[in-house]
């Protein structure tokens, strides 16, 4: 059996390898995504004050902290049995969907975008940012850097830091919003629908004008029929920041509902021997494996699922692109993977809009922006839509608030399941016969891609030991020996 490896994989947070195997006649027998990653922060929380879960967990990644600082705060929140103050849960939404803004942004146009601006089987060399501003222009590339600056600036006023911010405590935020701070966040806010206007009317004359994309798109190598996963509010509406969580079946119809702090009696875990990234799946159904249908307890959480389990945008511009969506693909739900980074710029649309209403509100210059705790500490879940798909934060402390347990599962690791299936579709369907090139390799790396995958935040292993292979060679390549820890 001939072995392909494609390592490292290419345009996301983290490192990893796919590994495909080859039957004698050079078809693909299996394929796997392997992470080798550590993530240590479940354990070495063990025994912090509580209070310190959002300051700690925001430094996970540098790609994603707003969503562990949410996530946490709001753990924190439950771990006291607070409700917040508006002014305090106005600020944190405000904060998260700026983050919202600039995190997709770099996705569409910094990882996805080669795929579609340059082409998927373009040289690689050119499969990259810089080979999309050649593309492109430097004008439209200049649009994307000044929207991005503009949000990391406003991250900074709000939460206090640039990367890594630390504004979000239990009880709200550590300061409030001024007048003049909210007159410079309202009129970037405007700027940043704009934004989103454009980026979309990008995807539509780069992607859906070019037929051999669309048909990509739709296409069965890139087709999964699961489960969708995402947080709704009360109107059964997208919300990145608060609301029930919202599970559809293969057919789109509602499966089950549930409040944050229950998801441990829907949710179950799944370890397999080869990754170190766990599997969830739905334990009503129980693990079946890696296929598909509604016998499966596979399910997705992507930006794409929070639209199949809403019923439209909260926001009348986002809405009007969810509608175009589905009726363009065919209706609801769209399993199609690619079609992810469509439903990825209607959220950044959405989230522009929520900044402006948010911006608007005349309490988010309020002066309670904080309460204190009073109450006896002992345990609580957060829950946000990370960008990369539903985060789940759960403390446990003792009556002094000093965390005894931890546990945290991330976006990426809510997808692993599918991610896996998806890479393994797309080989089988792509390499045939042994024929492999750089092209379709790529392609199959489309297949993960389109998920956003942050392998650095998603993964731990027991024994808390990192992998370790050591290979030797000869000055002939010629493998001598190989010493391992794993």
């Amino acid at each position: 059996m001939k072995t392909v490896t494609i390592d490292p994989i290419t345009r996301l947070e983290g490192h990893g390898k796919i590994e495909i195997f080859l039957d004698d006649a050079g078809n693909v027998a299996d394929a796997y995504l392997q992470v080798p990653e550590l993530r240590g922060f479940e354990k070495f929380c063990q025994g912090r004050p509580v209070e310190e879960m959002p300051r700690i967990t925001s430094r996970i990644c540098g790609v994603c902290p707003e969503a562990h600082l949410m996530a946490s705060a709001k753990a924190c929140d439950a771990v006291y049995h607070m409700d917040i103050p508006r002014t305090a849960k106005l600020l944190r939404e405000l904060l998260y969907v700026i983050f919202y803004v600039t995190d997709h942004t770099t996705h569409f146009y910094a990882l996805a975008g080669p795929d579609f601006v340059v082409g998927p089987d373009a040289p690689k060399a050119q499969r990259n940012i810089l080979g999309v501003i050649h593309k492109v222009g430097v004008e439209i590339g200049g649009k994307v850097i000044r929207m991005r600056g503009i949000c990391h600036e406003l991250i900074k006023k709000i939460g206090g830091k640039t990367v890594h911010p630390v504004g979000a405590l239990p009880g709200g935020m550590s300061k409030g919003m001024d007048k003049e701070l909210q007159k410079e966040v309202l009129e970037a806010g405007k700027d940043a629908i704009e934004f989103g206007k454009f980026t979309i009317q990008l995807f539509n004359d780069i992607v859906l004008k070019n037929k051999e994309y669309v048909d990509l798109i739709l296409s069965d190598t890139f087709t999964h029929n699961t489960y969708n996963m995402g947080l709704v509010d009360e109107n059964n509406h997208v919300n990145f920041y608060d609301g029930n969580i919202r599970v559809v079946g293969p057919d789109g119809k509602e499966f089950v509902k549930f409040k944050p702090a229950g998801y441990l009696e829907h949710i179950e875990e799944h370890i397999e021997p080869w990754s170190y990234l766990k599997f969830p799946f739905l334990k009503k159904i129980g693990w079946k494996g890696f296929i598909d249908g509604p016998d499966s307890g596979v399910y997705k959480a992507t930006p794409l699922s929070r639209l199949n389990v809403s019923d439209g945008m909260a926001t009348p511009l986002a809405n009007e692109e969810y509608d175009r969506m589905y009726e363009t693909l065919g209706g609801k739900p769209v399993q199609q993977t690619l079609a992810t980074h469509w439903a990825r710029i209607i959220e950044i649309l959405y989230a522009a809009e929520r900044w402006v209403e948010l911006a608007s509100d005349p309490e988010i210059t309020g002066p309670d922006y904080r309460a204190v705790p009073t109450e006896t500490p002992d345990e609580g879940v957060g829950v946000v839509e990370a960008p990369r798909g539903t985060l789940y934060h759960h403390y446990k402390t003792d009556e002094n608030g000093i965390i005894k347990e931890a546990n945290l599962i991330v976006g990426t690791t809510n997808n692993n399941a599918p991610i896996n299936m998806s890479v393994k579709k797309a080989a089988q369907e792509l390499i045939k016969n042994g024929k492999v090139s750089d092209g379709l390799l790529n392609m199959v790396e489309m297949a993960f891609r389109a998920y956003d995958p942050c392998l650095g935040c998603a993964t731990h292993t027991l024994p808390g030991q990192m992998p370790l292979i050591i290979k030797i060679y000869t000055n002939k390549h010629e493998l001598m020996e190989e010493f391992r820890r794993d």
